[in-house]
């Protein structure tokens, strides 16, 4: 009798050192589309009780649409269980709430975050991405996520925020801490006093960030601006100001998911351009097709490969009983190329449509960004794609080492500079 053929490991951080496991998704949604997963020891951090990973399109949309069957609040929204003792804290982050109580927050976030407010800075995000553009633009070559995209949403992400000029590199050293955990070039992993590594968003680990935006919201309170952090610092939720702690966790889901979403994104999507010359050329032909471009490259490079939730009760998903308090987690990056969901989905094709893609999330949590993220993708491939012609690779693609972000770290391109 021939021995079972292994599932294969699509936990492992290191694995997405090397870019998504298509190969690997593509035998797990033919033939395991919710299995389980071992969850091992990587370096410092311990191994864990295990999860079931659901990777076909069908399965991940109505996980992410059931927040009664799958929570966001009972074990949060990352793979590794937190300590018991942070998972009260890590709780009070909207992100980690289930309706009804997401719903308010949401609410008052949406009030703050509002199109009008985002669409202000549309002029200066375009400018931005112009100056960033023209540094490197003659010299016919560079590192893109070093060099211009890295830069380019921490800026915009600061202006919204209403971050001063001194203190916008913070963030970018706050992100990295959080996003990057799990990769030594990005950030050391912290021990505690029995060598045990602490969870990046722990109490421990934000301490410094959240002094920050306590101190930042004092400051718009007193010098209100047109800006999310003073809308914040002055809202009511159901007749009082926001508490610290919900203050707080607002600026931290802003200040990192508003930031590494774009930054993910966007060498994501100019390395798709550079390896599909054929789809560059056609969108200089078209640039009416330039929104449906900016959708594309979200489906081909999600910047957000999973996401964990929690099962409230027993269900069957995908033909699996899964078990009340088994942790099950959506790979946007495997259903993304679920042929059942989108016909040649390894093809990247600008004009595709329709483009139901989960980029940004569905159900209850939608990404309330989402508006902002795109003005700022179209603004900067209004630039780039326009201007950097004949994109070439000419390295070595190095990608995050995450099981949580479709992070690019380097990407070396040559290019032939064209006009303005």
């Amino acid at each position: 009798m021939a021995a079972p053929t292994p599932v294969p490991d699509v936990f492992d951080p290191r694995r997405y050192a090397m870019g998504v496991p298509h190969e690997d998704f593509a035998w797990l949604r033919e033939h395991a589309p919710v299995s389980w997963q071992q969850e091992r020891e990587v370096g410092a951090w311990p191994g864990g009780p295990g999860f079931w990973a659901v990777t076909r399109y069908s399965d991940v949309v109505a996980v992410l649409k059931s927040a009664e069957v799958f929570s966001s609040w009972l074990g949060a929204t990352q793979i590794r269980d937190p300590d018991p003792a942070d998972l009260p804290f890590i709780r009070r982050m909207m992100l980690n709430l289930d309706p009804p109580e997401h719903g308010g927050l949401r609410r008052l976030v949406s009030r703050a975050f509002t199109p009008r407010r985002v669409d202000r800075f549309r002029e200066a995000v375009a400018e931005r991405a112009r100056l960033l553009v023209d540094e490197v633009a003659e010299r016919g070559g560079c590192d893109l996520p070093v060099e211009v995209t890295d830069d380019y949403p921490l800026r915009n992400l600061a202006d919204l925020l209403g971050v001063p000029e001194a203190d916008r590199g913070m963030l970018l050293a706050w992100t990295n801490r959080v996003i990057g955990y799990q990769d030594p070039e990005h950030s050391e992993v912290a021990l505690d006093a029995d060598g045990r590594p602490v969870n990046p968003r722990s109490p421990a680990m934000l301490a410094d960030m959240f002094a920050f935006a306590q101190d930042l919201a004092a400051f718009k309170r007193r010098n209100p601006a047109d800006d999310v952090m003073t809308a914040l610092a002055n809202a009511e939720l159901d007749g009082r100001g926001l508490a610290d702690a919900e203050l707080e966790m607002f600026f931290f889901l802003l200040s990192v998911a508003g930031n590494d979403t774009v930054r993910s994104a966007l060498p994501g999507g100019v390395l798709a351009f550079a390896r599909h010359p054929d789809q560059h050329r056609l969108l200089l032909a078209e640039p009416e097709l330039l929104d449906s471009a900016v959708e594309e490259t979200l489906r081909f490079h999600p910047p957000v490969l999973s996401f964990r939730r929690t099962a409230t009760a027993d269900a069957v998903l995908g033909g699996q009983r899964i078990r009340a308090g088994d942790k099950v987690v959506v790979f946007h990056c495997s259903a993304h190329f679920d042929d059942e969901q989108f016909p040649e989905p390894h093809r990247f094709d600008i004009r595709r449509s329709p483009n139901a893609h989960v980029a940004f999330g569905d159900g209850p949590h939608v990404c309330l960004g989402a508006h902002f993220a795109r003005l700022q993708l179209r603004a900067f491939y209004r630039e780039a794609l326009w201007r950097l012609r004949d994109l070439q690779v000419t390295g070595p693609v190095q990608h995050l080492v995450s099981n949580f972000i479709n992070g690019i770290k380097h990407l070396p391109l040559s290019f032939t500079p064209a006009a303005r």
